[in-house]
C-alpha cells in the first residue's frame, strides 16, 4: 500500500501523507463529500477534486496489482517463472508492459506459428534462433522433412521454422516495447476517405498529424468519422526504422545464414503481427486519453449548470418553445408544484400571436406569474421576442429568462418523468421541467443522466460507464455542496447524498410520506435501513428547517454540536438565536485567538473555521446571485448577422478548441480557443465556464453550414460580479 500511496503521491503532486489519510478514509467506507467537508484535519484540507483523482488513481494501480498477480499465477502454472521473469513483472510499471511479458505464455487460438510447432518445427527454429555461424538454415531443414507430418520439402520446413520465430519475435516484450517507442514518438495518425463532398469530416478526408501532438479532438473526430465508416484511419511509421529496431533486439550474428533468417523472420512478424497489434494498441491508447480529457471538460461544464442560482419564492411559467406543435406551457407555484398547463401558437407557421398573449396574460393574471422560463431550444429566439413584446404591453413587472433545456426531453420521456406527471404528456412534463430548473436548476437536473445533459463533446462515444462515473461524482459534489432539505427534496436528489444511494432515498421519502416530516436530524435513523454509517456519511449534508435543533439546519455536523453550543457560550453568543445568523461571531474568534480556542474545544482549526461559517449565516446557498441577460430583439435569422456586429451572449459549452456561444438565433456561435483572450491559454476553462455572460464580434457568418465564428479579442467585457 505505501508503494501506491508514494506512486500516487508523486503523480498528484500531494504530499504522500495526505494521500495515505485519504486512502485509509476511503478504504474505511467514507465517501468523498464525507472526507472533504469533516475531515480535513485527517487529510490536510484535500477537496472534492483532489479526492476523487486519488481514488480513480488507486482503483486503477490497484487492478494494475491484481493483473500482475493474476500473471504471476498464469505463468507459475505453466513452470516458466524464472527469477529474472518474476522480477521483470514485478517491475513492470503498466499494463502495456506487463501485457508484453505475459504475451508469450497467453493461451493462443491456432496460429500458423503453432501449427508449425505441431509439425514438429519447434527444434529448427530453436537452432536457427541461436545463430551460430556455422549454422546454415536450408542445411538444418533437411532434417525435419516429414511427409506424414506434412512437412514435403526442406522449403516447407523453413516456412514453419520461419513462422515460429516470427511469432516469437512479435510476442518479446523488448521488441515490442522499442517498436512501440518509435511508433509514439515518430508516428502521425492518418485519415482518408472516398468521399469529396463537403461535410462533418471533410477536414480529415486526407489528413495526417504526428501522434505526439495531436490534439484530444482531432482523435475525437477521427475516431467517429471510422466508427460511421467515413474515414479510414492508420498509424504511419517509418517502417524501416522499425525494421532496424527489431534487428536491434533480435539478430546477434549479421550477415551470417542464420542471422539474415531471423531478420527476414523479423521482418514478417513485424509486417503481419506486431506492427497491426501495436497499432490497434496505439490507437486505443490515443482514444482514451482523448476520452478522459473530454469527460475532464464535461465535468468542469457541468459543474456550473448545476450550480446555477436558484430564482426562490416566485411563482414562474415554463415556456419550452416550438413551431408547428405549438409551445408548452406550464404554471409551477413556489415549491414547484404544477398549477396549470396550456399550448400556444405564437411561432412560425401558425403565428396566432394575439391569441397565444391573451392566454399566457390569463394564466399570469390568474396564478401571480412573475417569472418565466423560456426554453432555448427549436424556436426559441421567435418565442423570446414573443414573450418580450407580451410583458411590454401588460408591464406587470413580469421578468423573463432563457434556461438551458439540455435533458429536458429525456427526462420527459423517462420512467421518472411519467410516475412524476402521468396525467401529461411528454411535451407539457419538458415545460415544468423548464419552468423548475429556473427555480432550482441543480433539484431539476438531477432528474436526468448527467450524460444526458450535453455540455460536452463527443460524450456518446466515450466509454460509458466512465463517463457516469465521473459525471455522477460531479452531481454528488454539487448536491452536498449545496445542501438538501431532507423534508421537501425529491428522491433523486436525496440519492446524491453522500452515504444515501437510490435504496435509502427512495426508504427515506417513503417514511416522510407515512409519518410526516423529519423533526430532527436523528429522527432520520428512523429510515428503515438507515444505519449509523450512513447517518455519519449523510447528517451534515441534510437539512432540516424549523426544527427543535437550529444546527440541523447548518452544514455543522452532529459530531461537532457540542463543539458548537461551547463556541457560542465561550463567544458570549449563546442566548442569541442561532437560526438568524450570527455576523459578530467572526471577530468575537478572532479576539480570543483560533488555535486557542480549537484547541479548548477540542477540534482542528478547519473544523472551527467551518463552523464559524455555517454559524455566520446558517442555511447558506453557496449559488451565486442570478443574473440575466437581454438578447438583441431584432437578431431573428442567421442571415441579420453581419461582420463586426457586438453581442452579448451566454456561453453554453466549453470544449477543447474552444467555447460555443447563444448569441439569440438558432445556432450557438463558436469561438475559437485563439480568440478568447489576447494572452496564451492552454485550454478554454482558464477563463470561461458555462453560463459565463459574455461580450463577443461577429467575424463570419456560414449561412451554407449554419457556422458562426466570433471572438472575443479587442471585445469589452463586462466584470464579473
Amino acid at each position: 500500500m505505501t508503494n501506491l500511496n508514494e506512486r500516487i503521491a508523486t503523480e498528484l503532486s500531494i504530499p504522500v501523507g495526505q494521500v495515505g489519510a485519504a486512502v485509509r478514509l476511503m478504504d474505511g467506507g467514507n465517501t468523498v463529500p464525507f472526507i472533504a467537508r469533516y475531515r480535513k484535519e485527517l487529510t490536510g484540507g484535500l477537496d472534492d477534486g483532489q479526492l476523487r483523482d486519488i481514488s480513480d488513481r488507486l482503483t486503477s494501480l490497484r487492478n494494475l496489482e491484481k493483473r500482475r498477480e493474476e500473471i504471476l499465477s498464469s505463468v507459475a502454472s505453466q513452470g516458466a517463472l524464472t527469477e529474472a521473469l518474476r522480477g521483470a513483472i514485478q517491475n513492470a510499471a503498466n499494463l502495456a508492459a506487463l501485457e508484453d511479458l505475459y504475451l508469450p505464455y497467453r493461451k493462443k487460438r491456432n496460429t500458423r506459428a503453432s501449427m508449425a510447432k505441431a509439425r514438429g518445427l519447434g527444434p529448427l527454429a530453436d537452432a536457427i534462433c541461436h545463430q551460430q555461424a556455422t549454422a546454415v538454415p536450408a542445411a538444418l531443414a533437411a532434417a525435419y522433412v516429414d511427409a506424414e507430418r506434412g512437412v514435403d520439402t526442406a522449403e516447407d520446413a523453413l516456412c514453419g521454422a520461419r513462422d515460429i520465430l516470427a511469432e516469437r519475435i512479435s510476442d518479446n516484450a523488448r521488441v515490442r516495447g522499442s517498436v512501440r517507442l518509435l511508433m509514439e514518438r515518430t508516428g502521425a495518425l492518418r485519415s482518408t476517405s472516398d468521399h469529396t463532398e463537403e461535410g462533418t469530416y471533410s477536414t480529415y478526408y486526407d489528413f495526417s498529424e504526428k501522434v505526439s501532438k495531436l490534439p484530444p479532438h482531432r482523435v475525437l473526430a477521427i475516431h467517429r468519422g471510422e466508427k460511421e465508416g467515413i474515414l479510414r484511419a492508420a498509424i504511419e511509421t517509418d517502417m524501416d526504422a522499425a525494421l532496424t529496431a527489431v534487428r536491434q533486439k533480435t539478430v546477434t550474428a549479421p550477415g551470417t545464414p542464420a542471422g539474415d533468417f531471423v531478420l527476414e523472420a523479423g521482418r514478417d512478424a513485424l509486417r503481419r503481427l506486431l506492427y497491426p497489434s501495436l497499432e490497434n494498441e496505439l490507437k486505443n491508447k490515443l482514444f482514451e486519453a482523448a476520452a478522459e480529457q473530454a469527460i475532464a471538460v464535461f465535468k468542469l461544464n457541468l459543474r456550473p449548470l448545476l450550480m446555477q442560482p436558484p430564482l426562490r419564492n416566485r411563482v414562474v411559467m415554463g415556456f419550452d418553445p416550438a413551431y408547428r406543435t405549438g409551445c408548452k406551457v406550464a404554471v409551477v407555484d413556489e415549491t414547484g408544484k404544477v398549477l396549470d398547463v396550456d399550448v400556444v401558437y405564437p411561432t412560425p407557421p401558425e403565428r396566432r400571436t394575439e391569441e397565444a398573449k391573451k392566454t399566457l396574460a390569463a394564466l399570469i393574471r390568474k396564478h401571480g406569474v412573475s417569472a418565466i422560463a423560456i426554453g432555448n431550444g427549436t424556436a426559441s429566439k421567435e418565442s423570446e421576442i414573443f414573450v418580450s413584446e407580451m410583458l411590454k404591453e401588460l408591464d406587470m413587472g413580469v421578468q423573463y429568462m432563457v434556461v438551458s433545456e439540455a435533458g429536458a426531453s429525456v427526462y420527459s420521456a423517462s420512467k421518472l418523468g411519467a410516475e412524476e406527471f402521468p396525467q401529461y404528456d411528454v411535451s407539457l412534463r419538458s415545460a415544468v421541467s423548464i419552468a423548475r430548473r429556473l427555480q432550482d436548476p441543480l433539484a431539476e437536473l438531477v432528474k436526468i443522466d448527467p450524460k444526458a445533459i450535453g455540455v460536452g463533446q463527443y460524450q456518446h462515444d466515450m466509454p460509458q460507464k466512465r463517463l457516469g462515473e465521473a459525471l455522477s461524482g460531479v452531481v454528488e459534489d454539487c448536491v452536498n455542496a449545496v445542501g438538501v432539505d431532507v423534508n421537501t427534496a425529491s428522491a433523486s436528489l436525496l440519492s446524491y447524498v453522500a452515504g444515501i444511494g437510490p435504496a435509502l432515498a427512495a426508504n427515506i421519502v417513503a417514511y416522510r410520506e407515512e409519518n410526516g416530516r423529519f423533526p430532527s436530524r436523528k429522527a432520520l435513523l428512523k429510515v428503515p435501513k438507515l444505519g449509523q454509517k450512513a447517518f455519519e456519511q449523510a447528517a451534515g449534508f441534510l437539512r432540516v428547517t424549523e426544527g427543535a435543533e437550529p444546527l440541523d439546519n447548518t452544514g455543522v455536523h452532529p459530531e461537532s454540536y457540542d463543539a458548537a453550543r461551547k463556541l457560542l457560550v465561550r463567544c458570549g453568543l449563546a442566548a442569541k438565536p442561532t437560526g438568524e445568523g450570527l455576523p459578530e461571531l467572526e471577530a468575537r474568534v478572532r479576539e480570543f485567538g483560533k488555535a486557542r480556542l480549537a484547541a479548548e474545544l477540542g477540534i482542528g482549526l478547519p473544523t472551527l473555521a467551518d463552523i464559524v461559517e455555517e454559524l455566520k449565516k446558517p442555511g447558506r446557498d453557496p449559488r451565486d446571485a442570478l443574473r440575466t441577460l437581454e438578447l438583441r430583439a431584432e437578431l431573428r435569422e442567421l442571415s441579420d448577422l453581419r461582420p463586426d456586429m457586438e453581442l452579448s451572449g451566454t456561453v453554453r459549452n466549453v470544449v477543447d478548441f474552444g467555447v460555443f456561444v447563444d448569441i439569440g438565433v438558432h445556432q450557438d456561435g463558436l469561438v475559437h480557443i485563439s480568440r478568447i483572450t489576447d494572452r496564451f491559454i492552454r485550454h478554454p476553462s482558464e477563463v470561461l465556464r458555462v453560463g459565463d455572460i459574455v461580450r463577443v464580434k461577429v467575424l463570419e457568418v456560414d449561412t451554407k453550414r449554419g457556422r458562426i465564428s466570433l471572438t472575443m479579442r479587442g471585445v469589452q467585457q463586462e466584470e464579473k460580479p
